[in-house]
């Protein structure tokens, strides 16, 4: 069972699936037009909803994080994704900026298991969820965004503002293998 990385036109998206492949994680990149019944087809343990430029070029994304029933994890723009899917806000972040920043682990939960309080994270902070959806809670914060990260409060479906794939996160792999474990218990 492969994890599908969903391009989202972000330069990121190989390199989720290239760190995914270091961890020897099954994973396959996929368009974002990939149909609903082509993801089904394809037997996946769980999807994450890869970075791009805008909301308005994800594809079939909506409908992967409402209507699938598989773990989904977004990460930057993949995060506002859910986020948008569900009546949360998204909008231009407070202070702008593409930097390592610190983040406050506020519920160890499934993604942050053993990683403890708090990590170092590369972080792209252009656009940000400012509103958290109803059903949410939040797992991060960071002195300069209020939702680093958060979770739904009955379905495997995370997001996370940070790039876990990037070098300078501290602790990236084992977010992503801490979500490889999710997906593999949802399968039982």
């Amino acid at each position: 069972m492969k994890i599908l990385v969903v391009n989202n036109h972000g330069q990121y998206n190989h390199r989720i699936q290239r760190t995914l492949h270091y961890l020897k994680i099954p994973s396959r990149i996929i368009p974002n037009s990939t149909s609903l019944e082509k993801i089904n087809e394809k037997e996946s343990a769980g999807i994450i909803l890869g970075g791009g430029p805008s909301l308005e070029r994800v594809g079939n994304c909506f409908k992967y994080v409402k209507e699938l029933d598989l773990p989904i994890l977004g990460i930057c723009l993949g995060h506002q994704i859910i986020a948008h899917a569900y009546g949360g806000e998204v909008g231009a972040a407070g202070i702008e900026s593409y930097a390592k920043i610190e983040i406050n682990i506020k519920d160890d939960d499934d993604i942050f298991k053993g990683l403890g309080d708090s990590m170092k994270v590369w972080a792209s902070h252009k656009d940000e969820v400012k509103k958290l959806p109803e059903g949410f809670k939040i797992l991060a914060d960071s002195p300069i965004c209020a939702i680093e990260a958060m979770k739904h409060e009955k379905k495997p479906l995370y997001g996370i503002q940070f790039h876990p794939e990037v070098y300078h996160t501290e602790k990236g792999p084992q977010l992503l293998e801490n979500f490889y474990n999710v997906c593999k218990v949802a399968l039982k």
